[in-house]
């Protein structure tokens, strides 16, 4: 696994928008505070050409120009480090016209973003075994105050918080609350989560436990779409990770529960989770029981048979705070209580 340099000091972060571009409210007013924010400790800022952009369908421009516009951010040596300015809908059209065998062969770079964004963070790691940070994307970062998960987010890139200077060791820990209802709108965009609910994390079976694995994963309204196309390469990467195993993290924002539970089982019918040694599973964004099937058993009456530890409603995904996870990494995983502790390790 390739694992890129950190962002040092008065470094240079490049914004492109292979998803959605922040053209409307109140994405743009926080982008652009993330921007002031960022400059303000220091940080160059360097933005592609479609960060403003909202003339795609699903994405900011067309796939061409979104696909150009992240291998020039990869190739340009400006740019220490690589942050999304949003999720969308279509980021798997860019996929024809991004040159994998390029970012193999060219040095890595930090890439932060999520949802849409597994298109490029899940298939650099599995790809081109490059990691990549399932985290926050850039408006998130122009939020007053900032949450904790967005200090431990930008510690990870910046290597600030390093916990093992011998193997790059980070650790990150669940929040306490988590947000149902949003305040944030176009009168205000820099209002901070609005956190009010406890976390509750469920696990099955019912008892604390630790497991170690290599760690990836992310939406699965995306994985289960990218699921037997020529970029699914998952098999190479579990047999290529196979003496460490595999611990996956996985949420949803669309897909209700039905959708889950069939999302889930296409990925397990397709081989996916052949060296599974765990799950986490995020907080789905619409998780409300139908037909009897609640967000629970939509995961484990299909996952239960690889009889290793699946953790549930974690801060991973669509209901922040999120915890921010490295594509790739070696990954030892603790809940003990409703205390969940996951220590990454650069190796």
């Amino acid at each position: 696994m390739r694992y890129p340099e950190f962002l040092p000091e008065n470094g240079t972060i490049g914004f492109i928008a292979p998803s959605f571009g922040c053209n409307i409210e109140p994405y743009q007013s926080a982008f652009r505070n993330a921007l002031k924010t960022f400059q303000s400790k220091g940080y160059q800022t360097k933005l592609g050409p479609n960060c403003f952009e909202g003339s795609g369908i699903g994405i900011s421009n067309t796939p061409e120009k979104c696909a150009q516009e992240f291998m020039d951010a990869w190739q340009d040596k400006e740019s220490d480090i690589l942050m999304s300015c949003g999720g969308g809908e279509l980021m798997c059209e860019i996929l024809p016209y991004v040159n994998f065998m390029t970012i193999k062969n060219t040095p890595a770079k930090w890439f932060q973003g999520y949802s849409d964004n597994t298109n490029l963070a899940f298939l650099l790691a599995t790809i081109c075994d490059t990691a990549a940070v399932y985290g926050p994307c850039a408006p998130a970062f122009g939020m007053e105050p900032w949450h904790t998960s967005l200090e431990d987010s930008f510690s990870i890139l910046t290597g600030s918080s390093v916990c093992d200077t011998d193997s790059a060791s980070f650790t990150v820990h669940g929040y306490d609350l988590y947000e149902i209802e949003s305040l944030k709108d176009e009168e205000h965009p820099l209002v901070p989560y609005n956190v009010t609910q406890p976390v509750i994390r469920k696990r099955f079976p019912d008892e604390n436990t630790a497991f170690s694995g290599r760690l990836i994963g992310g939406c699965l309204d995306i994985l289960c779409m990218l699921c037997g196309t020529k970029y699914d390469q998952v098999k190479a990467f579990n047999d290529r990770y196979a003496d460490d195993g595999i611990i996956w993290f996985l949420e949803a924002c669309d897909l209700n529960v039905l959708s889950i539970r069939r999302a889930v089982w296409q990925l397990d019918q397709a081989g996916w989770f052949s060296h599974a040694k765990g799950f986490l599973i995020g907080r789905p964004l619409n998780g409300e029981a139908l037909f009897g099937l609640d967000q629970y058993d939509a995961v484990t009456e299909v996952l239960k048979k690889y009889d290793v530890p699946i953790l549930m409603d974690l801060d991973i995904g669509h209901l922040p705070p999120m915890m921010p996870l490295i594509e790739g990494s070696m990954a030892d995983v603790k809940i003990a209580g409703n205390d969940l502790t996951i220590r990454m390790d650069l190796i």
